[in-house]
């Protein structure tokens, strides 16, 4: 079987890639060309060539990307910390700035046993997977109000319970009902959540406005709708002293902790960048003996 050179066909493609807008075409180039080689993208310098069959199929992949189809739609997976989890159509993709938040969260739950964790929109199931698979003690529930979004966060976690993983508790629901997970009320030690929350009139990538759900990614006029009921979620289901941490919009990194600490209900609120240096989550601990108060807004839910 006639071999060519591995190189020159990621070079190629990282050119192609480049051409189409796409924000890493080199990093796109060498993951595509490892999904078609079948091993992982630090090995690639060790593969000697490509047949002919490959170079098609690799080229066909680098068409897909320079249409803007996500990479994590093109391979089926998406990386997230030590797990990856199964996307596609109808799941928000997460992005690597969520690690960030999930640190955060694990960091918090250090020293205390068998944790009660709740993720709030939770779409593929990522944050509530990577916590499980870190602290295999915690008993963790996840909470999605769309069905296609909920279908691949019971794949992922099936999947997760396969390998032997602590199974998440999945519930269908919407973080505007005040029956939500009212038996966990006071007695959950952390809540994350990577809610809907760039504003309608934001600009978005092709990968982002063709194929990743518009409820999960909007968030009303100024971003904030799913974000307001969560605040006010959290703090009735947190146990004293527990944590919350959401994430937001780069423009959001003065409004979202001005909501928590206006909630009444939390104390040490702060606000976190991400890898870029943009603002991207907030976090607080809930305050000791405060009641908040039930905030009732309509807006776009998950």
């Amino acid at each position: 079987m006639i071999r060519q050179p591995l190189r020159p066909a990621v070079l190629e493609a990282e050119r192609l890639l480049a051409e189409a807008g796409v924000d890493s075409p080199r990093a796109d180039a060498e993951l595509l060309a490892a999904h078609v080689l079948g091993v992982q993208r630090g090995r690639l310098p060790l593969v000697p060539g490509i047949d002919e069959s490959g170079a098609e199929r690799l080229r066909d992949l680098v068409r897909q990307r320079a249409g803007r189809v996500p990479l994590q739609h093109i391979l089926g997976w998406a990386p997230m910390g030590a797990i990856t989890v199964a996307v596609g159509p109808g799941v928000f993709v997460p992005r690597p700035e969520t690690e960030l938040l999930a640190e955060w969260g694990l960091a918090r739950l250090r020293g205390v046993r068998a944790p009660v964790v709740v993720d709030l929109c939770t779409g593929s199931g990522v944050l509530a997977l990577t916590l499980a698979n870190a602290r295999p003690d915690a008993v963790v529930h996840a909470v999605e109000r769309d069905d296609a979004a909920l279908s691949w966060a019971r794949r992922n976690a099936e999947s997760r319970a396969g390998h032997g993983d602590t199974p998440v508790r999945l519930h269908r629901g919407d973080v505007t009902d005040p029956a939500l997970l009212t038996e966990l009320d006071g007695a959950v030690d952390l809540v994350v959540c990577n809610p809907p929350y760039v504003p309608d009139s934001t600009p978005v990538q092709p990968e982002v406005a063709d194929h990743d759900p518009r409820a999960a990614v909007f968030g009303g006029p100024d971003g904030l709708d799913v974000i307001r009921h969560v605040v006010a979620l959290a703090a009735r289901l947190l146990r004293q002293g527990g944590h919350l941490a959401v994430e937001h919009d780069d423009t959001q990194g003065e409004s979202v902790p001005a909501l928590l600490r206006a909630s009444g209900a939390y104390e040490d609120v702060r606000d976190h960048e991400d890898l870029a240096n943009r603002p991207r989550y907030a976090t607080a601990r809930r305050e000791l003996s405060v009641q908040a108060p039930r905030v009732e807004r309509s807006g776009t839910t998950s």
